[in-house]
């Protein structure tokens, strides 16, 4: 879910995630949430609770009403008043206002009278952060990688009329071509390729393997310098090498912080991240 996608009908249903993710342990479960979540009070009117949890000790059921308020201003104690009348007449046993700005004075001096608790939900700012982490720590773990390579080195490329062709890495090889008498052409680094595919499963590791290539008034060319050499074939000269190797990679898993979570009254706070992740800090 990203971030500008949040309106009153999202904060809703993140509000129920929430809720219903940290009541898990408790035996917390939602009854209810939205347009179609509706209780009946004494009165005989017809309530809409925003969120409905329920959790019983094996006796009784207990119900709390969470009313969710994606408002850009605080909630006033006009608003605390109208959920505990709600509560009262619906015989919730609990009361929950969750909001995004806080609360005036009065709505919070209202709610600790009336026993409602306060929440405020909204995206991490700057502010947030001296006390809150950017990232929620997932997990760290580490992998052992142990491993043999067993490859053909190149110790020699001679092009005939003893000449040696020199170069200091490979990936210098990749600028030359070789062009036959049909003025076909093939890359040099193709003969080296198939060189260690002939050489390897002789499987001689302490010998110097030697391999020749027939290739009849041909030309080697170099892209970079534009040079040509006449060539009648290429002779390359390679041993096997294996190559051991024992890695250690060290990896942490984490997640970014989208949103923080304060319980006004027990002074909790939680993390939640991008993806869903629920901290406690």
């Amino acid at each position: 879910m990203h971030r500008k996608d949040i309106d009153w009908k999202t904060y809703e249903s993140i509000t129920k995630y929430i809720y219903k993710t940290l009541g898990k342990e408790f035996g917390v479960k939602i009854k209810c949430y939205g347009n179609t979540c509706k209780v009946k009070g004494k009165s005989g009117v017809e309530h809409q609770i925003d969120v409905l949890t329920s959790h019983s000790n094996g006796i009784h059921e207990y119900l709390t009403a969470i009313e969710c308020k994606y408002w850009n201003k605080k909630i006033n104690k006009d608003i605390v008043m109208k959920i505990a009348n709600t509560i009262e007449d619906s015989g919730i046993n609990k009361g929950v206002i969750v909001c995004k700005k806080g609360f005036t004075t009065d709505g919070f001096n209202y709610a600790k009278y009336k026993n409602i608790d306060l929440v405020e939900l909204r995206e991490i700012e700057k502010k947030d952060l001296s006390e809150n982490s950017k990232e929620i720590h997932i997990l760290d773990f580490d992998v052992k990688i142990n491993f043999s390579l067993t490859r053909t080195e190149i110790l020699n490329i001679d092009i005939g009329n003893n000449r040696e062709l020199k170069y200091k890495d490979e990936l210098d090889l990749l600028k030359y071509v070789i062009i036959m008498e049909n003025k076909s052409q093939d890359y040099l680094f193709n003969y080296i390729t198939n060189f260690r595919k002939d050489v390897n499963p002789e499987n001689k590791k302490i010998e110097k393997l030697t391999k020749h290539y027939n290739i009849p008034n041909g030309v080697l060319y170099n892209q970079q310098t534009k040079k040509c050499l006449k060539i009648d074939g290429i002779t390359f000269t390679g041993q096997l090498r294996i190559i051991d190797s024992n890695e250690n990679l060290k990896f942490k898993l984490v997640d970014k912080v989208w949103l923080i979570m304060k319980s006004i009254f027990d002074n909790r706070t939680f993390t939640i991240s991008e993806n869903g992740l629920i901290n406690e800090n």
